[in-house]
Formats: structure tokens, C-alpha cells, sequence
């Protein structure tokens, strides 16, 4: 974290000087080292990031009641082609997952190509970039593990139609001010459905403690990482940028939700959206909130 002292009522939205921001790429860029570890460019992965796959991988944890019908997983996990509400809660949830993450695959797939190697990073920014991806491709193991525990092993990771793959390309060409506003939007989005997906495990997987713990715990690697990246994306912004960003939140969440027929049988959309607009870090759980980087203008007081 960028400072000692837990946050305290302060939104996502606040305001941070140039000179604050500056300082705060550096304190990022010491946090990603000293938690990722060494980056492994050949196999798009962090070294400790790969030790804490392998602690759960040598501890597995799987389901004593597989789905009643995995057919129907496998038939709607890449396109819904059932009518989503004849689906039971897991699987419902275990689609969601699969296209919610599918998204982060192909995103940063397409940016790990254009995206200079550490070697030949010249900015800061460049060096954050790189490790801000291989993190990304680390949570899509830990997602894959997710799969796993429910007994689901053929999963594969399909490529996005051409034309989704093509508004990728477009997101980054766009002018650097909107493109931060909309990359900080997205980072929000991602971590506010983690918190979502959290609240929702005690009810859908109530029957299997053991699995849902093991889900929890491998939401919350990745939610930790998130919330940094949230703060790191918040950090790009100017005054210009976070009053776009703000502007943005509704059209992106209700655009990106609607191409998941899940999403709105699992979640309270409206809840989600109001509860980025009101982003405040002093309401994120403390399990979260203490292994995650905070910029230093928000682990203060207002």
C-alpha cells in the first residue's frame, strides 16, 4: 500500500495533484515488484504469482457435488444458447465467470502484442504495463482453477468475434485522455463485480463449504490485484479525465452487462453501478483492502 494508514471515506473520484500522481507511479511500480516477484516474459507469468497457483493446485479442493448437468455448462459457457433462467445458480455463475473472464483474455492478449518487454521498456509507465498484464494472465489461471474445482476440465478459451476483437483495437487508439478514462472504467467495473460475485457465493454455493471457500479465496487473489489496478487507472487521470471517467460508468456498465444474459439474473445492475459512482475505499472488506496498493491521496483523510 502507498500508505500505512487505512483509507477513511475517501471516493475513487477525489482529486490528486500532478506532483501526488507522479510519486504514486513509483510507489506502484516498488509495490508490483515486491508482491509479483520476477517477471517471466516467455511464460507471460510473475514468479509469485506462479508459486501461489501452485499452492492451491497442490492443495485442490473439488466439488463432492458436481453439476446435475455439466452438458448444459458446456452447451452455454461460450454463447447462452438455453434460455438462461431454466439454468440453476451454479451454473448461471460458472457461465458468468466464463464470459466475464474471457473478456480480460482477450484484451490482454491483444495488449501483451503491442506492449514493449520489460527489457525494452524506456517509462515507468511501460514497466507497470508489462507487469499490470502478466498479473491479468496469472488471474486467468486462477480462473481456470475455478473451473477446475467444480470437476469442469474441458473449458477452453475461445477468441472474441472479429468485431469485438476489432473495438479492442480501437479502444487503444483512442485519444490518451479518453483512453484512461475508459481503461480506469473498466478496472472499476471488474473489481465492483468482484465484490458482487462475493456477496453472492454464501447463498449459490451454500451447500458446499468447502468449495466455496476455495472459490473465495481464489476471488480474492484476484481481487486484490484489482483494487490496485483501480487505484493505479485512477492515477493516469487528470480533472479532465475523472470527470469523463465519472460521466462513463453507467453507459459502460449497463453496454458491457448486456452482452451477458447472466449478469442480470445474478446481479442487482443498478446496485453495481451505483456502487461504482460511489466508489469509497473505506468500505472495501479489510481482507482485501490490507494486501492491496492504495494511492497515497487516499489512504488519508479527506
Amino acid at each position: 500500500m502507498a500508505s500505512s494508514a487505512l483509507p477513511v471515506g475517501r471516493s475513487i473520484f477525489s482529486p490528486a495533484t500532478a506532483g501526488e500522481r507522479a510519486t504514486n507511479f513509483e510507489s506502484y511500480w516498488a509495490y508490483l515488484r515486491r508482491r509479483d516477484g520476477e517477471l517471466l516474459e516467455a511464460e507471460k507469468a510473475l514468479s509469485n504469482k506462479q508459486s501461489v497457483l501452485v499452492r492451491f493446485q497442490t492443495h485442490p479442493v473439488r466439488s463432492r457435488r458436481p453439476l446435475a448437468a455439466p452438458e448444459r455448462f458446456y452447451r452455454n459457457y461460450v454463447t447462452m444458447r438455453d434460455d438462461p433462467r431454466t439454468l440453476d445458480r451454479t451454473t448461471l455463475l460458472l457461465t458468468f465467470l466464463y464470459k466475464f473472464a474471457r473478456h480480460e483474455w482477450v484484451g490482454i492478449s491483444a495488449a501483451w502484442d503491442v506492449t514493449p518487454t520489460l527489457a525494452d521498456s524506456e517509462h515507468l509507465t511501460d514497466k507497470i504495463s508489462r507487469y499490470h498484464l502478466a498479473e491479468e494472465f496469472g488471474h486467468m489461471r486462477l480462473f481456470h482453477e475455478m473451473f477446475e474445482t467444480f470437476r469442469l476440465d474441458r473449458v477452453e478459451w475461445v477468441p472474441l468475434p472479429n468485431w469485438v476483437k476489432q473495438a479492442y483495437g480501437i479502444f487503444t487508439r483512442m485519444p490518451p485522455a479518453l483512453m484512461s478514462s475508459a481503461a480506469f472504467v473498466t478496472e472499476l467495473m471488474g473489481f465492483t463485480v468482484y465484490l458482487h460475485l462475493d456477496k453472492i457465493l454464501d447463498e449459490t454455493l451454500a451447500g458446499e463449504p468447502e468449495v466455496r471457500e476455495r472459490v473465495r479465496a481464489l476471488l480474492h487473489e484476484i481481487a486484490v490485484d484489482e483494487l490496485g489496478h483501480v487505484g493505479l487507472r485512477r492515477n493516469y487521470m487528470g480533472p479532465v479525465g475523472r470527470r469523463v471517467a465519472r460521466r462513463m460508468v453507467r453507459p459502460m456498465f449497463h453496454a458491457f452487462f448486456r452482452s451477458m444474459p447472466e449478469a442480470a439474473l445474478l446481479f442487482d445492475i443498478g446496485r453495481m453501478v451505483k456502487d461504482a459512482e460511489e466508489f469509497d475505499y473505506g468500505l472495501i472488506p479489510p481482507e482485501i483492502v490490507r494486501g492491496a496498493w492504495i494511492p497515497s491521496y487516499f489512504a488519508q483523510r479527506p
